[in-house]
C-alpha cells in the first residue's frame, strides 16, 4: 500500500501492522520489522539518508514499546487504536520537528507549521488502519504458528 501511486504520503499500515506483531512476537522482532521496513521502504523509493535512520529507530521503537503495552492489555480495536494515537504524536512530534530543521536548515516554525496537515493525515490513517487492520493482522499472525515459532526462537536465543 506505501509504493500505492497518487496516496496520502503518511497514510499507510505499518503502525497497524507493527501492534499486532509486538503483542504476538516479542520486543525483538518488532524492532527490526519496524526498523527494517523503513529501511526497505527507503531503498525502494528516496533513497537511504540520515531520515532511514532517524526514522527507522522510531518506528522500532514503537513496535519494542507495543510489546510492553500489551504485554497486560486487551488487543481490542480501542488499545489499538489509542496505541496508535500515542505513538503517532509521539513519531511526528520527534521526527518532524526534528530532522528539518537539524539536517536540512528549515526553520523550526516551518517545521511545526508544516507538521500540523501531515500529523492530521497521519492520525486519520493510523487510528482508522490500527482499528480496523490490527486485530485482523493479529488473528491472522496468531493462526499461523510458523510466526510465532520464529519470534520465540528469537527470544529464546538471548537468553
Amino acid at each position: 500500500m506505501r509504493l500505492m501511486p497518487f496516496r496520502a504520503p503518511n497514510v499507510e499500515p505499518l503502525m497497524a501492522s507493527i501492534m499486532p506483531i509486538g503483542k504476538t512476537s516479542g520486543p525483538l522482532f518488532s524492532f527490526i520489522f519496524g526498523f527494517f521496513s523503513i529501511l526497505a521502504y527507503d531503498s525502494i523509493t528516496s533513497g537511504v539518508g540520515v531520515w532511514t535512520i532517524i526514522t527507522g529507530f522510531c518506528y522500532g521503537f514503537i513496535g519494542l514499546i507495543s510489546f510492553y503495552y500489551f504485554r497486560n492489555r486487551v488487543s481490542n480495536w480501542k488499545n489499538y487504536g489509542l496505541y496508535a494515537i500515542i505513538m503517532t504524536l509521539l513519531y511526528d512530534a520527534l521526527t518532524g520537528l526534528t530532522i528539518g530543521p537539524l539536517f536540512f536548515h528549515q526553520s523550526f516554525l516551518v517545521s511545526l507549521v508544516g507538521q500540523i496537515p501531515f500529523t492530521i493525515l497521519h492520525l486519520l490513517g493510523n487510528v482508522s488502519f490500527a482499528i480496523i487492520l490490527s486485530p485482523v493482522i493479529e488473528r491472522w499472525i496468531i493462526k499461523d504458528s510458523k510466526f510465532c515459532v520464529l519470534s520465540e526462537k528469537l527470544e529464546m536465543q538471548k537468553m
